[in-house]
């Protein structure tokens, strides 16, 4: 099984699609639970398998240890853990709205943390597993208008990599997604053209085929931006 972390929109969605494709049940999770369910029933129909959705806020530990308890509810192993969930508010460190570190720290980094301790467990014991960081290229290039959120994403890249380190013994995978503009919901109403953006499918795409190369190898970092660079 899989589970994607915001599988609703975007790449989460995108992600859902591509491994549903390939034969796997799903384990997603969301705020809007009228959109979760619309997605399980088209995944349902189109693909044929298992999907599991529950209601759940990222900003707040609560919710994420409660997805976690329902994704082991299922009793079925966990072989791939999407961490997707991620909010985006524009602005600068020096002037950014009151709150804005904390709640993108809790969304995009917090709840990756927490989520990944309550689930990584079985892989150890298994000794197979690969889980996949969304992170950004914010995460290694900052911008005027990134503020909170490239520090968020700077440290989640950061926590990939100190994963990375400490499942090598126990052949779990670890890997960094870093896409750039990618066409999602974040960026509606930019008055830009969708070829100026790289596709969510795109991204999904690489994800299945870095979770397809043998165990005995890993795709550590995921860069991938629009052909024609950054916006």
């Amino acid at each position: 099984m899989i589970v994607v972390t915001g599988g609703t929109k975007g790449i989460g969605k995108a992600i859902v699609e591509g491994f549903a494709k390939a034969g796997y049940a799903i384990a997603t999770c969301s705020r809007n639970e009228p959109e979760l369910k619309q997605l399980q029933k088209e995944i349902k129909e189109k693909y044929e398998v298992e999907v599991f959705v529950k209601q759940a806020d990222f900003s707040k530990k609560e919710e994420v240890i409660q997805f976690a308890g329902f994704v082991k509810q299922t009793g079925k192993p966990l072989e791939v853990l999407v961490n997707n969930t991620g909010v985006f508010i524009p602005g600068q460190i020096h002037n950014e709205e009151e709150g804005a570190l904390e709640q993108m720290m809790e969304t995009n980094l917090y709840s990756t943390y927490h989520l990944t301790r309550a689930l990584i467990g079985g892989m150890v014991q298994r000794k197979s597993g690969h889980i996949f960081n969304i992170c950004s290229i914010a995460s290694i290039t900052a911008y005027p208008n990134g503020g909170s959120y490239a520090i968020s994403k700077h440290a989640m890249l950061g926590f990939s990599h100190c994963l990375r380190e400490e499942m090598k013994e126990h052949n779990v995978r670890v890997t960094a997604v870093l896409p750039g503009a990618t066409l999602t919901a974040s960026w509606e109403g930019v008055d830009l053209p969708e070829d100026r953006f790289s596709k969510p499918e795109d991204v999904a795409e690489m994800v299945l085929a870095a979770h397809k190369l043998s165990e005995r190898s890993v795709v550590e970092d995921i860069v991938i931006r629009p052909q024609l660079g950054d916006l």
